[in-house]
């Protein structure tokens, strides 16, 4: 049980990290497909506040709960601890340095789909003269 429980974890650190590159650049996303906009605010301005307030994401301690069930204390070990762990949860992350982040990352997306507003209107502006 505690191998299912590890691999189980394992995918909630995986989908952890999709989900933060998708909150950080789903934006681009929703410009080729702009339906998926009403996916990507919500998951942005989620990961926005989650970081700039400094909670923690809720996959967090569930991703805890499943390593001690299996067995671990921490994030040591595989792969995947190996390689994601130190870019969703690097080291020296002060709160300044969270709220920057979750600031740049609500900035970074409204630049995006402004210029997607902005692409649109020009776009209905040419095909109306």
């Amino acid at each position: 049980m505690e191998v299912v429980h590890r691999l189980i974890a394992d995918a909630v650190l995986v989908l952890h990290g999709l989900f933060i590159l998708f909150a950080v650049f789903g934006g681009l996303a929703a410009w080729r497909w702009p339906r998926l906009a009403w996916l990507h605010l919500p998951a942005a301005a989620w990961a926005g506040w989650v970081v700039s307030v400094g909670w923690i994401c809720p996959l967090t301690p569930l991703e805890n709960a499943l390593r001690r069930r299996a067995g671990e204390a921490g994030y040591g070990g595989g792969f995947v601890e190996h390689y994601l762990t130190a870019l969703i949860y690097p080291e020296g992350l002060t709160r300044p340095v969270q709220f920057a982040l979750g600031v740049g990352v609500l900035l970074f997306n409204a630049l995006v789909y402004g210029l997607v507003i902005w692409r649109r209107r020009r776009s209905r502006h040419a095909r109306g003269r």
